[in-house]
């Protein structure tokens, strides 16, 4: 298979000569027609103000005419606390300071969607600058309007509780009182275990979802284990009880942890949306064999394979290498990330700071097949998102042998590479966060996914005692 570096622009927007183009057509027409419709509208206001004493006044609905309501498909009801706001959005007041690296405030916009994206003159609803982090504020943000939500919680089988633990986690990272890092996190245990609804399970068919790791709940009890800043929410019996969905499980004590996907930058309003992106994955054209967008890291074994990835794609022809160093922003360009990814049939994707990474999902959004280096990078996090067979949508190398990634690359078929880039393609939807006011969409998303399968769960192991 022969390759050449072409590069391809990922447009997402019509340019606006494209629109003025398309519509100069039809200025005559309606130059005739103003006048017209003028008249109409003008005798229609007259007949309205001398009927409306006769007319009761018009239902109202949250959704425009040319939307339709979203309606609950699947066989579950999922109750919403109304938490004390100090669990979720009195945080967002000091959102400057919930982050310890950044400041969130751009990001906790737009229910976490953050700031939209405009390219090309245009403007976008459904593309936005989402933070790696923000999963459980989308999350809140889309069972708030879910379809299968109900008020009563005799009805429910799961009940969701919308603390913001995250973002609470990540904004006390260098508190060294450790009774001051967990207290909110107990005040938060201690108000729901005293809830009539916890004691019918004590808690089986209750979850909470963070947009962080669960490492950052997980603060071990060794004394001499180094601090890096955790609470301790997750080692907590009664949580313990609970489902918590996270976007990196512990693989080996994380039983009642279940993993979730980053968000990535696409939340669309319509199924018509996602169809039309999954169409141009299909269609674009990838000159490169593979692709790694990253950066070195010091210190972490689990990381220590990234400096031969970086070596190995600089060194190749064959592949497109988008190296992240501190200060630069390239990497911190959406567009710039998926392009690269777009061009690329294969995308390397090494464990970071833990095993997982938001550039996973990112890779999966432009239709690019990952390439695995450690199983819990994917395949031991997110079982209820997966096929089966992993060969179907993705590569995994061992470590010993990451200096022969492009030959090893090289040796799989183009139908192979076809079949496996379909998969991937395939898998977008319930991989994506829709955005939360999404009425014309009727796909499974990675929140729908995740309640129905808590909802399986909860009706098989709950026993209730009311």
């Amino acid at each position: 298979m022969a390759y050449n570096k072409k590069h391809v622009k990922i447009d997402l927007w019509p340019e606006k000569e494209e629109k003025e183009k398309k519509y100069s057509k039809n200025r005559e027409t309606l130059k005739l027609t103003i006048p017209t419709l003028l008249l109409f509208c003008s005798i229609c206001l007259i007949f309205l103000i001398l009927l409306s004493p006769f007319t009761s006044p018009p239902q109202t609905t949250s959704f425009t005419a040319s939307s339709l309501p979203r309606t609950c498909n699947q066989n579950f009801t999922v109750y919403v606390y109304d938490l004390p706001k100090e669990f979720n959005t009195n945080l967002l007041q000091n959102c400057r300071h919930l982050n310890i690296y950044t400041d969130m405030c751009p990001h906790v916009a737009n229910n976490g969607l953050g700031q939209p994206l405009h390219r090309g003159g245009g403007d976008s609803k459904t593309w936005f600058a989402t933070h790696q982090f923000i999963a459980e504020m989308i999350f809140h943000a889309r069972v708030e309007n879910h379809p299968c939500r109900t008020w009563e919680p005799n009805n429910a089988d799961i009940f969701y509780i919308p603390f913001y633990g995250g973002l609470y986690a990540s904004s006390v990272f260098r508190e060294y009182n450790l009774t001051k890092r967990d207290e909110l996190a107990v005040r938060l245990v201690d108000y729901i275990s005293g809830q009539r609804c916890w004691r019918r399970s004590n808690g089986r068919d209750h979850f909470l979802a963070f947009g962080r790791t669960a490492w950052d709940f997980m603060r071990s009890s060794d004394e001499t284990s180094p601090d890096f800043g955790a609470n301790i929410l997750m080692q907590m019996p009664r949580v313990r009880n609970m489902s918590v969905l996270t976007v990196e499980r512990q693989p080996w004590d994380g039983d009642n942890q279940l993993g979730i996907p980053y968000p990535s930058y696409f939340h669309p309003y319509t199924s018509a949306e996602m169809g039309t992106w999954q169409e141009k994955m299909r269609s674009v054209e990838r000159p490169h064999l593979f692709s790694f967008v990253g950066g070195p890291r010091k210190g972490l074994e689990k990381a220590a394979i990234r400096d031969e990835l970086i070596r190995t794609c600089a060194g190749s022809s064959r592949c497109e290498l988008l190296k992240c160093e501190s200060g630069g922003s390239r990497c911190h360009d959406p567009m710039t990330v998926l392009g690269v990814m777009a061009r690329s049939r294969f995308c390397l994707q090494a464990p970071g700071d833990s095993f997982t990474r938001r550039s996973t999902f990112d890779a999966m959004l432009a239709g690019c097949i990952p390439v695995f280096f450690s199983p819990h990078t994917m395949y031991t996090q997110y079982m209820w998102y997966l096929p089966d067979n992993k060969r179907s949508y993705s590569v995994f190398m061992d470590e010993k042998n990451s200096t022969l990634i492009e030959q090893e690359l090289s040796r799989i078929s183009e139908n192979e590479v076809v079949q496996m880039r379909e998969a991937v393609i395939e898998m977008i939807p319930k991989m994506t966060y829709a955005h939360p006011n999404a009425t014309n969409y009727d796909l499974p998303d990675a929140v729908d996914i995740a309640l129905e399968a808590l909802a399986k769960q909860a009706k098989a192991k709950v026993v209730y005692s009311l």
